[in-house]
């Protein structure tokens, strides 16, 4: 032991200053001292578990074999007719983490809605790559406490006993929550602002521009540990008294994971009216405009869940109540900025309809392929190909800004299959008609048709909508005409005559009889 502290304290400093790798430390902590005690003294489960830690952190695809491994232990005791209560929790531990995941998943799914979000967006900017790219591993902090979580239970008779349901231990879990959880978050978070443990700690969940569910995951490895107390501390003490249950457990992690996902949504979805009946509740219940404030003015709100916290340590930010009304006011009106150019596209078919942006953000932002994990979800692809056929009207997708000017992307709700559907042309025109005469009405400069859109003989590239509405102010186009005009553009005033390869071509043909039309002499190969 003294050999290993002594190797240990020379990992120790780097990591404490945010340079060293503490996965290192633990792992070597684990290897040359708790895995061979832990094996002489029988308790192998538990070197078998924290070995699952460094597994995942040195392995990151590996991390679903981890989940599998609760999953496989559970079902292999079952089996083998050994099933004890232990093994048990293992199938419960990897039901939570199964649940946690969707939890986080949902909830950004929501919030990249736009087309449900987009008034009620705190944050108005996009999701860029660099985000996503740091906040890929965002469920280390799942995987971290479920297997802290089994090492607890291998190493406790505590849990030995496991009811269904104990009201006691609902209340005691609520009681130790705001007591213990609350308060202990609010200490250490308003400490990870201090300008050391800031710069070399918090400062990585804080670079994330625009928060979202899985920014409440993206954080060091020191706070996910101080994270997994706080989660740990109600759930633990309940069973420790005597009333833990199942319910409890359940419970208690999914709503905590819920409420943070609803404070880093970047969506503002509590109405303010709620807090006019019942006023006390504001200082019980945070919003995501309150957390919003905490990233935009990192000084104030450091509460977990409850600003009653900050207001005791007068920390409250004085414009979190006003900003959450303003919000949930403009979150019922269309006050948002028109854009300036508009690009109409089309679902292509039912794989590359997974990989929307509100499917799976991470997926949506590596280039498309058939992935093999995302086809048991295609009955659900072919469901919604249904629903929007049905009910559906054109959407927003995205959004981005080039040159301080807006940029939306609108789909039509059609899969690319129905464009060659002879009874499907006339709804499908009556969507693109639609879109441009919404877009005409906000104010849009130009509306691009896309792919299949533009089809000459779905609607002559878009002649049909012009002719029929000549006093459309927003330029309809799409990708030949835009060509056509740049390189007509390119082309000096006083030319007189122009050499011009490929005029056979449609874009070709159109350069060339325009060109004629303003007589200029064009000669052709």
């Amino acid at each position: 032991l003294i050999e290993v502290l002594l190797h240990f304290k020379q990992w120790l400093h780097p990591c404490l200053l945010g340079h060293g790798n503490s996965w290192v430390v633990i792992r070597y902590v684990v290897f040359n001292f708790f895995l061979p005690t832990v094996f002489f003294t029988s308790f192998f489960h538990v070197g078998c578990f924290a070995e699952l830690i460094f597994l995942f952190y040195f392995h990151p695809p590996n991390q679903w074999i981890l989940y599998g491994i609760f999953l496989a232990k559970a079902m292999y005791s079952r089996y083998q007719e050994e099933a004890i209560l232990k093994d048990t929790w293992c199938l419960h531990i990897f039901i939570i983490c199964m649940l946690r995941l969707l939890m986080y998943q949902a909830w950004t799914s929501y919030s990249n809605m736009l087309f449900l979000t987009r008034n009620r967006l705190i944050v108005k900017k996009g999701v860029d790559f660099k985000q996503i790219d740091k906040e890929w591993n965002w469920d280390n902090f799942i995987i971290l406490q479920a297997i802290v979580a089994a090492i607890v239970l291998y190493i406790s008779p505590t849990f030995e006993y496991l009811p269904i349901w104990s009201g006691k231990g609902i209340i005691a879990a609520i009681l130790l929550h705001v007591a213990i959880s609350e308060p202990l978050f609010y200490i250490t978070h308003k400490c990870f602002h201090g300008n050391y443990l800031f710069t070399h700690y918090h400062s990585l969940h804080h670079s994330s521009a625009v928060p979202q569910a899985y920014t409440a995951g993206h954080a060091t490895f020191l706070e996910h540990l101080l994270l997994t107390v706080v989660v740990g501390v109600p759930i633990i003490c309940s069973f420790v008294i005597g009333h833990g249950s199942l319910v409890l457990v359940y419970g208690y992690v999914l709503m905590f994971d819920f409420l943070r996902c609803l404070g880093h949504s970047n969506v503002e979805i509590i109405p303010h009216r709620v807090f006019d009946v019942i006023p006390f509740l504001k200082y019980i219940i945070y919003t995501p405009t309150y957390h919003s404030l905490h990233h935009s003015e990192m000084g104030t709100n450091y509460c977990l869940f409850m600003p009653l916290f900050d207001a005791l340590g007068n920390t409250l930010n004085k414009k979190s109540w006003k900003m959450h009304k303003k919000n949930s006011l403009d979150s019922g009106i269309n006050n948002g900025r028109v854009p300036d150019f508009v690009f109409l596209a089309h679902v292509v078919d039912m794989s590359s309809a997974m990989h929307a942006p509100f499917v799976n953000r991470s997926v949506a932002s590596l280039p498309y392929y058939t992935r093999v994990y995302l086809l048991p979800f295609l009955p659900i692809s072919f469901a919604s190909m249904l629903v929007m056929w049905a009910k559906s009207k054109t959407f927003l997708i995205s959004f981005y800004n080039l040159r301080n000017r807006l940029h939306q992307t609108w789909a039509v709700p059609r899969f690319g299959f129905q464009y060659f559907l002879p009874f499907a042309a006339k709804g499908i025109n009556n969507q693109i008609e639609e879109a441009i005469l919404r877009a005409n009405k906000l104010g849009v400069k130009v509306i691009s048709l896309a792919a299949l859109n533009k089809n000459e003989a779905l609607n002559g590239g878009g002649t049909l909508f012009v002719n029929k509405h000549p006093d459309l102010k927003v330029r309809v186009v799409h990708g030949n005409t835009l060509t056509a005009a740049v390189i007509l553009n390119e082309i000096p005033e006083n030319v007189t005559e122009v050499f011009l390869t490929g005029a056979t071509s449609k874009l070709g043909r159109a350069i060339a009889l325009y060109l004629c039309r303003k007589r200029v002499r064009v000669l052709v190969s």
